[in-house]
């Protein structure tokens, strides 16, 4: 066990953190986990007593986040992996616009990450074969409705995680992307839309576990909706605008749709 990596992984209580945890547990790595939720990282403690620190706290909050990361290097003294999964969702309605939603979303997908990273690098770089990993989204491939706030805050971890990729290449770091389509997870069942060729969470789980070894630049899926995304935005942008404003809902689709 004391040659088994060492990971932290954030969002463990739910969805495809919590898929992922079972992955790797059952794999026999460490896992340092994290959530503002207690109880699902003490229930995987009590499964894999030797294997699982649980470490909660709200990642939003750069001081609990540094705490954090101080009780990692006092149980483990490194860390070998990272992977960023905590987040949430919040749809904007444009005719109600409101800035303090899209500071909630980039608070918890953006900023915690960053705080993450801040308290995790120090760990990385006396650890072994390091690899930091976030979880993005194929939202950013292409803008769609109500998902300014969400798109933005996932746009901005991609961009840092690429610049980033290029800044800890020489110190031996990896960097990989992940960018989920539609999972089933808490947050996509509040969604009140479509959402195709979606995954379960274990499903997302097992394909990102699979990969993680081969230490890819981006894991994307599935297939045919990334390369559906990517074939749209690589439309001319006003075409790009009709498509969204079929997608997008008026005031009398609105009332359809409830």
């Amino acid at each position: 066990m004391n040659g088994a990596r060492r990971i932290w992984l954030t969002g463990a209580s739910s969805g495809i953190g919590a898929a992922l945890a079972e992955e790797l547990l059952a794999s026999g790595m460490r896992l340092a986990l994290s959530a503002r939720r207690v109880e699902p990282l003490q229930a995987l403690a009590e499964r894999y007593p030797q294997q699982v620190l649980v470490l909660p706290g709200d990642l939003g909050e750069a001081e609990q986040v540094r705490t954090i990361g101080e009780q990692i290097a006092q149980q483990w003294g490194a860390l070998d992996g990272v992977i960023l999964n905590a987040g949430t969702c919040e749809y904007i309605d444009a005719q109600h616009f409101e800035a303090a939603m899209v500071e909630r979303v980039l608070r918890a997908n953006l900023l915690s990450a960053s705080y993450c990273i801040e308290a995790a690098l120090p760990l990385l770089r006396t650890g072994h074969n390091p690899h930091l990993v976030a979880v993005a989204s194929s939202v950013t491939y292409l803008p769609l409705p109500r998902a300014e706030a969400y798109g933005a805050s996932k746009a901005g971890l991609r961009y840092l995680l690429q610049a980033l990729r290029i800044d800890l290449a020489a110190e031996g770091i990896d960097v990989t992307l992940v960018s989920p389509g539609f999972v089933d997870t808490p947050l996509t069942a509040r969604n009140d839309f479509a959402m195709p060729m979606r995954w379960s969470a274990e499903k997302a789980a097992a394909h990102i576990a699979r990969r993680l070894d081969k230490r890819p630049h981006e894991i994307a899926f599935p297939g045919p909706f990334i390369a559906i995304l990517k074939l749209l935005a690589s439309l001319p942008t006003g075409l790009q605008l009709a498509l969204g404003k079929r997608m997008a809902r008026t005031p009398d689709n609105s009332k359809d749709a409830s």
